[in-house]
């Protein structure tokens, strides 16, 4: 399969400035991927348009990834309203939080990663309009969709947010200068931008560069797109979204989202996919596209043992796993998603102290009830729990019953 084919199968393949897509078979690309540090993590939406350019990584093309640390100084557009300015340190912290999940996404592929502060820093003001300011009309500025959406909501925006396009032109203009780079991939939401890059190198160099986005993502059980600004965003730094919950928002995706995001967001091929597909339609009930998409999704963001661990400790949870295999690493994840208890209180303390019941008396009523468990073994009478332990109210309720953690007083 062609690229073009598998961008468009994948469901990458959005706007375009090329005439032909068939140019994008033929030719060979040095492309770039930015994104502006106004956060210390992507999410998955960032993450889509990442597995967009590791296709073209995989077909010999050559990749720089950037971080904005210029850009990020006045912070790009959005049609809402204007962005809060971060400070230095901030932008610093973002920068090298960014720069290790890039890093990791692509591991062991050999990319280019650069930082746009160390040349949009270096830019005098005059030189800029004269050489750089004066290859821009302002009447095609102010048609973009974002200038009418704020002047329609009365925001309006500062001049500082409006030159933002010219220093991303400028970005593709130093990289096409200095690296040869001749095509540049984002987001449906950058097209704009990306145009004034095109736009300037043929001003300027009289040299024909290339566009591309790839749509944003409609998360289907919420009805809005994947980012950040929507609320409830699923963040690659575990900090943010933990492993566990990471590997468990791809395990609990919608049957008709499943496929749609193997496509975009593992590197599978056409026919497993497919035969993934296929084995799903028959048995929807095994869940088997989830559990190859949380797989691999998580293998991609956080690695390969860090997945194993979370399918431990979900398998204990839900799927009638031994408790006693889990690893102090495993227990450190659980204890991060369920209440925990000191080893040594009975259990219906621990049902108590831990929240999952209001009081001793419902506590001993679900144990009469043959509603708790403790590490699968249904309890009728309280006892003391003095080793580590799984207590299970119900189905879904866990109480993790530990040693003190280190560092806990």
């Amino acid at each position: 399969m062609q690229l073009s084919e598998e961008l468009k199968w994948r469901g990458f393949w959005n706007q375009a400035t090329f005439t032909d897509d068939e140019r994008i078979d033929s030719g060979n690309f040095t492309l770039y991927l930015g994104t502006d540090p106004s956060a210390d993590s992507l999410h998955v939406g960032h993450l889509a348009v990442y597995m967009m350019v590791r296709h073209f990584l995989e077909r010999g093309h050559k990749v720089f990834l950037l971080v904005g640390g210029g850009t990020g100084m006045i912070g790009d557009m959005r049609d809402t309203e204007e962005r809060s300015l971060l400070s230095y340190a901030e932008i610093e912290h973002n920068k090298r939080a960014l720069k290790a999940q890039v890093s990791q996404i692509f591991a062991g592929r050999d990319f280019t990663l650069v930082d746009n502060a160390d040349w949009l820093g270096n830019l005098e003001l005059i030189p800029f309009l004269r050489d750089i300011g004066k290859n821009f009309n302002m009447a095609e500025l102010t048609t973009r969709e974002f200038f009418k959406a704020r002047i329609a909501n009365g925001k309006g925006l500062s001049f500082a947010e409006f030159t933002y396009t010219l220093l991303q032109g400028y970005d593709f203009w130093h990289l096409f200068k200095h690296h040869g780079v001749n095509l540049q991939i984002g987001g449906s939401d950058q097209w704009g931008n990306l145009l004034s890059g095109v736009e300037l190198i043929r001003k300027k160099e009289n040299a024909e560069v290339y566009a591309m986005t790839a749509p944003l993502l409609i998360n289907k059980s919420t009805g809005r797109k994947f980012g950040k600004s929507e609320g409830g965003a699923v963040w690659l730094d575990e900090t943010k979204t933990s492993v566990y919950k990471f590997y468990q928002f791809w395990l609990n995706v919608d049957d008709e989202s499943a496929i749609e995001y193997m496509k975009i967001f593992t590197m599978l091929d056409r026919d497993t996919i497919e035969a993934i597909a296929e084995n799903h339609t028959v048995n929807p009930g095994a869940r088997s596209a989830q559990k190859v998409l949380a797989r691999e999704v998580t293998d991609i963001v956080h690695g390969v043992n860090r997945r194993e661990s979370v399918e431990r400790v979900t398998e204990v949870l839900f799927g009638g796993g031994d408790f006693w295999q889990l690893s102090d690493d495993d227990l450190d994840a659980l204890a991060q998603e369920i209440p925990r208890v000191d080893v040594g209180v009975g259990v219906i303390e621990a049902l108590v102290v831990s929240g999952a019941v209001s009081s001793n008396g419902e506590a001993r009523r679900l144990l009469k009830s043959g509603a708790i468990s403790l590490n699968g073994e249904k309890l009728a009478n309280d006892r003391a729990i003095n080793n580590q332990s799984l207590l299970k109210k119900g189905k879904n309720t866990f109480i993790l019953v530990a040693e003190n953690m280190e560092g806990e007083e």
